[in-house]
């Protein structure tokens, strides 16, 4: 016998059970941002290699271990996409989006990075992403928190999440502060955990991010960030915070908060949480206005952000907001039994349709005892089982019969089923 196939450790499927869920929190963020004016740009899974090595940069974590590389039939090297900011932009360049224009755009889908899978962190995960460019003042960075704000209010886990915010500054005053942290920390590079003291060398704002108690013991002394920030990023970053203020949007300044990407600089963000244990970022992002001309553009301002979509169920689960409706798939479930039964179901189902285009209408086929099919309905999640039998049949009437409460089965004429329904259903 042959050993069945599985999925790949670290990319899961999403079962029915499961897929409602998903579509709650897609269908909310979709109708937040259709709201703010944002329009939706979808992009290819697979790009060239070298468009993240030049937007990601070669010496982070992600490029050098993480990223799903290979070479095709033409021997051209590939890689799925391990984050979606590099792809927009390069779709936008591609396409004459960005060139003396503002953009505002969202997209979602699955990205891949080869990590040890644990909850909440896995090999294919999804996100969704909005990037806006063509917009340098801080007021579009307010936006953006803004509006993640309001969706942590809409989902119910706004008082979760805690919001983290910093500033590198321009790229001449990071490159100022890089060297100022590298002379302090070399004298303690011994002391360094092992991750630290490679990052030293190639990447050092990420030893920042270290984990390690001893390395975050000696950043205690370390040179400060803002205090090698250049005039216009501190008045941007106050200008920023001025407007969440006004807003009443609440947050922290962390300023070891440097972000896993070489092409972020000023404001930068993340929504964090202390109810998912190790995997606390939800959202986070950031401005970028280097990597459009990095990529071969024109000097393009730009900010955006992504969101975990896989930890943000997870939350929305911990916390048990989901709303019991979402799981309810089904309004009414359609029983027949008897000669032609079957038939008049079936185009009873679709005249409720097309007079109820929100009612959403399951026919049982297959056939079966009335027992079984009311089996069928009450596991289906339906409110309201429909009774079609021959005695129904023949004076043009139909059974109703209500799953979820306590009233009497009913009868009425089927051409009064469709009012009945909208009055029931409300």
């Amino acid at each position: 016998m042959s050993k069945k196939i599985q999925a790949i450790r670290g990319m899961n499927d999403i079962l029915p059970t499961d897929s409602p869920v998903w579509q709650y929190l897609e269908g909310t963020v979709k109708e937040l941002l259709a709201g703010h004016g944002y329009n939706e740009i979808r992009m290819p899974i697979v790009e060239q290699t070298n468009l993240f090595k030049r937007s990601i940069g070669e010496v982070t974590d992600i490029v050098e271990k993480e990223m799903y590389t290979f070479e095709d039939r033409n021997g051209d090297s590939l890689t799925l996409r391990p984050e979606g900011t590099a792809s927009c932009v390069r779709a936008c360049e591609e396409h004459g989006l960005l060139y003396n224009q503002t953009q505002r755009l969202w997209y979602t889908g699955p990205m891949f990075r080869h990590e040890r899978p644990q909850k909440g962190r896995y090999r294919q995960f999804y996100q969704i992403g909005v990037e806006t460019f063509g917009i340098g003042t801080a007021d579009i960075d307010a936006e953006l928190i803004l509006m993640t704000a309001r969706l942590w209010k809409q989902l119910g886990i706004a008082d979760a999440v805690t919001l983290q915010l910093n500033s590198l500054g321009s790229n001449e005053a990071r490159a100022e502060y890089r060297a100022a942290l590298v002379e302090y920390l070399s004298q303690f590079k011994d002391q360094l955990d092992e991750d630290s003291q490679r990052r030293l060398e190639t990447n050092p704002l990420r030893v920042l991010d270290s984990k390690d108690p001893n390395t975050q013991a000696l950043l205690k002394d370390a040179p400060q960030l803002h205090d090698h920030l250049d005039e216009e990023s501190a008045a941007d970053f106050a200008k920023l915070r001025a407007i969440l203020d006004a807003a009443g949007v609440g947050y922290e300044i962390n300023q070891r908060l440097v972000r896993g990407l070489d092409y972020y600089n000023k404001t930068v963000f993340e929504w964090v949480t202390d109810k998912l244990g190790s995997q606390g970022t939800v959202c986070a992002g950031g401005r970028y206005d280097g990597l459009v001309e990095q990529l071969g553009g024109k000097p393009t301002p730009a900010v955006g952000f992504a969101m975990g979509v896989e930890r943000l169920i997870l939350l929305l689960e911990t916390l048990q907001v989901i709303p019991a409706e979402v799981y309810q798939t089904v309004d009414v479930y359609i029983c027949a039994m008897g000669d032609g039964a079957d038939l008049q179901a079936l185009l009873l189902a679709d005249k409720l349709r097309e007079e109820h285009s929100w009612l959403r209408v399951q026919t049982h086929c297959g056939g079966g005892s009335f027992k079984s099919q009311m089996k069928k309905a009450d596991k289906s999640g339906a409110r309201y089982a429909l009774l079609l039998g021959e005695s129904e049949l023949a004076d043009g009437t139909i059974g109703i019969k209500d799953l979820r409460g306590e009233a009497e089965q009913q009868t009425v004429a089927q051409t009064e089923l469709a009012s009945w329904l909208t009055e029931a259903m409300v």
